[in-house]
């Protein structure tokens, strides 16, 4: 039986184009859907915004997603602030010491 880390080899297409990649078997198909993520971006910028370069629409891609990681990054500070807020007062009614 193979084990999850494993290395596997698997080629991808990115906006035309063929990467060779080296990914850990569990990992492989997380990259197969991020793959099919990725070019249907890219299609989407394409009817768009038509006449631009491929490496504009790849450009527009990785802005995109990079601003959904970082607002990503934001609701994950602020529910992990409420979440910290909410522990502090169950503590403090179980312990009798709430305000």
């Amino acid at each position: 039986m193979a084990e999850k880390n494993e290395t596997v080899n698997i080629n991808v297409l990115i906006a035309e184009r063929l990467y060779p990649l080296k990914v850990t078997k569990s990992d492989e198909e997380k990259v197969t859907s991020a793959v099919n993520l990725v070019n249907e971006k890219i299609k989407q910028y394409q009817e768009l915004y038509k006449g631009k370069d491929k490496q504009d629409y790849m450009a527009m891609c990785l802005l995109n997603f990079a601003v959904e990681h970082v607002n990503l990054q934001h609701h994950t500070q602020q529910n992990d602030r409420l979440l910290e807020e909410k522990i502090t007062e169950l503590d403090q009614v179980l312990s009798g010491t709430s305000k």
